[in-house]
């Protein structure tokens, strides 16, 4: 035990001394010019006291100081972040490729590996087959309308599998400091690998299940030549069939999986609303008198409901899913504006900073809807970097086609169907609207809010 203690101290006093060396040559760099500015880092712990239980609001607070392209140093990580979109711009026009990496983090790294998850899998062949596959098979519109029905949130299984993606998103989030000091990693001080990969587990217990069951029902209809079934992006995963070279021969269990991220926005917007009721009454007022009486929302009705989407784009601004996106890696060093980026450097871009940016938006902290009903307005397809919840290049949010469809359909279905009150006498201004960040950005005290129906959809929905 004795040696054990001591071998761990002196592993301990290497490491910071050569931290310590470490950052006294990077401070070279950047006295130099190389690296882009940042606040003074201390040696071996660098910035992680100026981190915050907020780090998107924590760096937009030092941008305005040093830039909106700085290092920022968490321990021996490297760290730029991006805070405006000029800088966004130029980082996703110019230098796209070079840094598309990503960091995986120690939270991510466990039995199921990250290659599987084209979020977290590494540019190269094996990324590319996966893109390819999102684009022309599992976000078109025929694998859209067969996947209605598939993990519903509303079956037991479907709520239970989404509770546990939410916490691996909320855990994979947190600080970690096996991240910012490697020697810690086998430690794992704050069990937050621990914790995520119990949640990872789970997740895939429960998403087996119903791969199992899709793949039996596949057989019985093999079985019974039943071929006219529309396929969804589950049947597309079970039966494809890679070279075995630069793809997998076939997908397994552990890579059929998936995460959310559209409650998140879903809870956000109900809470803008509500804490705003002119909004409220102005985007019901409009579903009520464009769908007809006892109408579901469709699709096709989407297109005819301008201010419920300026609301939905509105509610992205204000709170993106992934304040940072999911953070960039450089692949290799690379100049970006006259600055070094080093290679393995983190980028982290500030899309919550970005989307509140006073040169940008006109009272850029107030919701305000109708602010996207502007002609030529910006839109989050990755084009306009003043607004790209979804990021842009190639690492765009893949899923941006699904969740541009779940989204209006959700909140739309909602506000037409019922009316909202908040309860125990709360008033709108003294709502809670502080924010729990993980991976994603979540209310920190989750929205109560108590649904009468609407007299015109008794009849649809059996009142």
């Amino acid at each position: 035990m004795e040696y054990e203690i001591a071998g761990l101290v002196l592993a301990v006093l290497l490491w910071i001394a050569w931290a310590m060396v470490n950052e006294r040559r990077y401070r070279r760099s950047e006295q130099r010019g190389q690296l882009p500015p940042g606040p003074r880092p201390l040696p071996v712990a660098g910035n992680i006291f100026q981190l915050g239980w907020a780090p998107h609001e924590s760096f937009t607070k030092l941008a305005r100081v040093h830039g909106p392209i700085m290092t920022i140093w968490l321990g021996s990580m490297c760290n730029v972040v991006v805070s405006s979109s000029e800088v966004a711009r130029e980082m996703f026009k110019n230098h796209d490729a070079v840094l598309a990496g990503r960091k995986i983090y120690e939270a991510m790294k466990g039995d199921f590996g990250n290659e599987g998850s084209i979020i977290t899998a590494q540019y190269g062949p094996h990324w590319r087959m996966l893109r390819r596959l999102c684009t022309t098979e599992f976000f078109v519109t025929s694998r859209l309308d067969a996947m209605q029905d598939l993990l519903d949130p509303k079956s037991e299984k479907g709520a239970e599998f989404f509770q546990h993606a939410g916490k691996v998103m909320e855990m994979a989030g947190k600080p970690n400091m096996a991240d910012f000091f490697p020697i810690l990693r086998w430690l794992d001080p704050q069990g937050i690998r621990r914790k995520t990969q119990f949640h990872v587990a789970k997740a895939f217990e429960i998403a087996g299940g119903f791969i199992k069951e899709r793949t039996d029902q596949s057989m019985q209809n093999e079985i019974s030549a039943d071929h006219d079934q529309r396929k969804d992006y589950l049947d597309v995963l079970l039966e494809f069939r890679g070279d075995g070279v630069e793809e997998p021969t076939r997908f397994s269990s552990t890579t059929i999986n998936g995460t959310d991220t559209t409650t998140s926005t879903l809870e956000w917007a109900m809470a803008e609303l509500l804490r705003n009721p002119k909004v409220l009454k102005k985007v019901q007022t409009e579903l009520r008198t464009t769908i007809g009486s006892g109408e579901k929302l469709g699709d096709k009705d989407i297109e005819n409901l301008p201010y419920l989407k300026a609301v939905i784009r509105e509610t992205l601004r204000l709170h993106p899913p992934l304040p940072f996106l999911v953070p960039h890696m450089a692949t290799n060093h690379c100049e970006m504006l006259g600055y070094l980026i080093p290679k393995e450097t983190t980028i982290l871009v500030n899309v919550w900073a970005i989307g509140r940016d006073s040169k940008t938006w006109d009272d850029p902290l107030v919701f305000k809807p109708e602010r996207f009903l502007e002609p030529n307005m910006v839109d989050y397809r990755g084009r306009h970097f003043e607004f790209i919840p979804f990021g842009s290049g190639r690492r765009m949010c893949p899923a941006m086609p699904l969740a541009s469809r779940v989204l209006p359909l959700a909140l739309g279905s909602l506000l037409l169907s019922f009316d909202w009150v908040l309860p125990d006498g709360l008033k709108p201004e003294d709502m809670d609207m502080t924010e729990k960040m993980g991976i994603t950005l979540r209310k920190s005290v989750p929205l109560k809010v108590i649904p009468t129906p609407y007299k015109g959809s008794s009849d649809l929905y059996g009142f």
